[in-house]
C-alpha cells in the first residue's frame, strides 16, 4: 500500500495538473468498456475522477481492470491528461481531465450490492439502514453529514467568540424524568440502583450557572425513551446553551445572531433578523398551532358572530354557551369531493373536534354543506373571510376555544400539504412567547407545568400565582421554523421560595422534590444568579436546512421508527452472565416474544 498511497483526491484534479503523475485511492463508481478501452470512475468523499486503461496498456493492467466490480476499493497511478473535446464534462469539477492509468491495485473487493450507491434514495429506508455503511457512501448522505460538521463548527466558533465555554455534563446521572421515560442503566457495583441517561443537561447546566461559569454551551447527546417519529429519535443532539444575568431579549438576540451566522457560512443564505414574535394565544387563534408554518397564509378567523346569527343550531348552541367557532378558507379547493372533505374531517376529529362543517364559495355566494344555514349572511361571510369563487370554507365549533383552534389548525396543515405549500422554499422563523406556565390535567384533576417546574413566572403574575394558575404566563419561549419547533427555552426560577410556591401549585411535595431534585435545590441555597437558556435541536435544524422531513436523514446511524438499528441489531438480548453481574433477572410476561 505504501507505494500506491494517494497523492491526490478524486475531486481536486483540474487542467492545471495536466502532465503530472498522480495516485488515486477510492471506490469504483462506474465501469465502461468501449471496444477494449476501459473507462473507470473512481470516487472518494471529495468527488469523482475518470481513469482510462488504453488499448496499448499492459496485459496485466488490462486483466486487472476487466476483473473490477462496482465498489471495489482500488488504487490507481497514472498521468493526468486532457479529455478529448467531445468527452468534457462541464457538470463536474474534474470533468476536463482524466488519468491515463499505468498501475492498478485492488485493495479490497465488494460483494453484489443490495442497492446502487448513486441510487440509494430509491431503496427502502430499512434496507438503507441495514446497510448504512453503503448508504453513507452516497453523495447525498456525504453532503448531509458534511453540512452537519460545518454547522457544528460554525456554532462552536460563534459561541466561543462571545465568551462561552464548551463544558461537558455527565452521561450517567440520577433519574429525574422530564416528560418522557428515562433510559435506565443498572449499577454493577451498587446492587439494585440505577443511573439514567440524560434527557437533557437541564439541571447540570443550571448548576454550572450557580458555579459562576456565566456562559455555557454543549453539543449535547440526549436520550428519551419515547416513540420514534420523523422529528424524534431515542437519542438526539441539541445545542445546549445557558447564560447568567440575562433577559429573554438577550437570549433571542444571541440565537438570532448565531443562526444568521450559521446559515450565512454554511448555506450562503442571509436570514432576516430579528425574528417575528407571536404570543402563544395569537398563534393558536390565527394558525391553530403553537408552531405555525408562516410560509403560507390560510389563517383561522373568528366565526362566532356568524354562527350566533345563523340557523345552524349546533354551532349556535356552542357559541351561545360560551364556546368558540373558527373558520378558514382553503384557496382553490371548492372542487373538493365529498370524500376529500370527509378526509379533512377525520383530521379535525383526531385533534378533538366533533365534526367539520363546510361551504363552497361560488360566483353567487355560498353553496353546499352548511350554506343553507347562513342565508342572508353569504356576502358578509365571504368578505370577512377574504374568500373568492372556487374556494372552500371550513368551520369548527367547540366548547373549548383551544380545541376549536387546534383541530382546525390541523386541517390547515393538511390543506397546505395538499396544495404543496409546505414544500415552499425559504426559512420563516418566529418566536412563540407568553406560553401558559401551567396546564390543567383533566385526567389527574390538577395543574401541571406546561414546560418544566423550574420555569420563571412572568413578574406581573406573581401576586396571583396561587389564586389563578390558569392565567399565569411563563418566561418560556419556543423558536419555530417552517412549522417545526426548533428550540425551546426559558428563564429559570432562582428564588427557593418562589420554587416552593410552584411546587405547591402542581402538587409536588417537599419530600418528592427533595428526592428527585435535591442536589439542585441544595445548590440554590448558595447564591444562585438569575439565569436562562435555550436548546436548539441540531438534528431538526439540519433537517430544516436540507428540506428533509425526517431527522434520520441527518444522523449517521439512526434507529428506525420502531427504535431498532437494522445494521447492528440493537436492541438485543444479553447473556445470563451479564445479567447476574448487574443483579438483574428477566421476568417473561404474557405477550413477550
Amino acid at each position: 500500500m505504501e507505494k500506491m498511497r494517494r497523492t491526490a483526491t478524486c475531486g481536486e484534479l483540474t487542467r492545471a495538473r495536466i502532465g503530472e503523475t498522480v495516485t488515486l485511492n477510492g471506490w469504483v463508481h462506474r465501469l465502461r468498456d468501449h471496444g477494449g478501452i476501459h473507462f473507470v470512475d473512481v470516487r472518494d468523499r471529495y468527488g469523482v475522477t475518470q481513469f482510462v486503461v488504453d488499448e496499448d496498456a499492459s496485459e496485466t493492467l488490462r486483466g486487472l481492470v476487466k476483473g473490477l466490480g462496482l465498489e471495489y476499493c482500488v488504487a490507481v497511478s497514472g498521468t493526468v491528461r486532457a479529455r478529448p473535446e467531445g468527452m468534457v464534462r462541464r457538470d463536474m469539477p474534474t470533468g476536463e481531465i482524466e488519468v491515463s492509468a499505468r498501475e492498478l491495485a485492488v485493495l479490497s473487493a465488494c460483494e453484489t450490492l443490495p442497492f446502487m450507491i448513486d441510487e440509494a434514495a430509491d431503496a427502502k429506508e430499512d434496507l438503507r439502514l441495514r446497510y448504512r455503511y453503503l448508504d453513507l457512501r452516497t453523495f447525498s448522505m456525504q453532503r448531509k453529514l458534511k453540512l452537519r460538521h460545518e454547522v457544528t463548527l460554525a456554532v462552536r466558533e460563534f459561541l466561543s467568540a462571545r465568551g462561552f465555554y464548551e463544558l461537558e455534563t455527565p452521561t450517567l446521572i440520577k433519574s429525574t424524568p422530564e416528560g418522557a421515560r428515562d433510559f435506565l442503566v443498572p449499577s454493577r457495583i451498587h446492587a439494585g440502583k440505577f443511573y439514567a441517561l440524560p434527557q437533557s443537561p437541564q439541571l447540570f447546566k443550571q448548576i454550572l450557572m450557580v458555579s459562576g461559569f456565566d456562559k455555557y454551551f454543549q453539543i449535547a447527546h440526549c436520550f428519551r425513551d419515547e416513540d420514534a417519529r420523523g422529528d424524534r429519535q431515542l437519542e438526539h443532539t441539541q445545542i445546549d446553551i445557558e447564560m447568567s444575568f440575562v433577559s429573554k431579549d438577550d437570549i433571542f438576540a444571541l440565537l438570532e445572531g448565531m443562526l444568521q451566522a450559521v446559515f450565512r457560512k454554511t448555506l450562503g443564505v442571509e436570514l432576516e433578523i430579528p425574528f417575528r414574535r407571536i404570543a402563544y394565544d395569537e398563534a393558536l387563534d390565527r394558525f391553530g398551532s403553537d408552531k405555525p408554518d408562516l410560509r403560507f397564509g390560510i389563517e383561522l378567523k373568528d366565526f362566532g358572530a356568524f354562527a350566533a346569527a345563523s340557523e345552524f343550531q349546533v354551532f349556535k348552541s356552542i357559541v351561545g354557551s360560551g364556546g368558540a367557532a373558527k373558520a378558514l378558507v382553503a384557496p382553490g379547493c371548492g372542487a373538493y369531493s365529498r370524500k376529500e372533505i370527509l378526509e379533512l374531517e377525520e383530521v379535525a376529529k383526531t385533534h378533538g373536534a366533533k365534526g367539520l362543517a363546510w361551504m363552497k364559495v361560488t360566483a353567487d355566494g355560498l353553496d353546499g354543506g352548511s350554506a343553507k344555514f347562513f342565508e342572508g349572511q353569504a356576502s358578509s361571510i365571504v368578505a370577512a373571510l377574504g374568500a373568492e369563487a372556487g374556494d372552500l370554507v371550513l368551520m369548527v365549533a367547540d366548547a373549548s376555544w383551544k380545541t376549536a383552534c387546534l383541530s382546525l389548525g390541523s386541517v390547515r396543515g393538511r390543506i397546505a400539504a395538499n396544495l404543496k405549500l409546505t414544500s415552499a422554499p425559504g426559512f420563516k422563523f418566529c418566536w412563540i412567547v407568553d406560553f401558559p406556565l401551567f396546564e390543567w390535567s383533566e385526567e389527574e384533576k390538577r395543574w401541571e407545568p406546561a414546560h418544566h417546574m423550574f420555569t420563571l413566572p412572568q413578574e406581573r403574575f406573581l401576586a396571583t400565582l396561587e389564586r389563578d394558575p390558569g392565567s399565569v404566563k411563563g418566561e418560556l419561549y419556543d423558536l419555530v421554523c417552517n412549522g417545526v419547533e426548533l428550540a425551546s427555552g426559558s428563564l429559570r426560577i432562582f428564588d427557593p421560595r418562589l420554587q416552593e410556591r410552584v411546587f405547591d401549585i402542581v402538587g409536588f411535595s417537599k419530600q418528592e422534590a427533595e428526592r428527585r431534585f435535591g442536589f439542585l435545590l441544595e445548590a440554590f441555597k448558595y447564591g444562585p444568579p438569575p439565569h436562562g437558556g435555550i436548546a436548539p435541536g441540531l438534528d431538526r435544524l439540519l433537517a430544516i436546512m436540507l428540506g428533509e422531513s425526517s431527522i434520520r436523514e441527518v444522523i449517521a446511524f439512526p434507529k428506525n421508527t420502531l427504535g431498532v438499528s437494522p445494521m447492528d441489531g440493537s436492541p438485543s438480548e444479553v447473556d445470563e452472565k451479564q445479567l447476574r453481574e448487574l443483579h438483574l433477572q428477566l421476568i417473561r410476561t404474557r405477550g413477550d416474544a
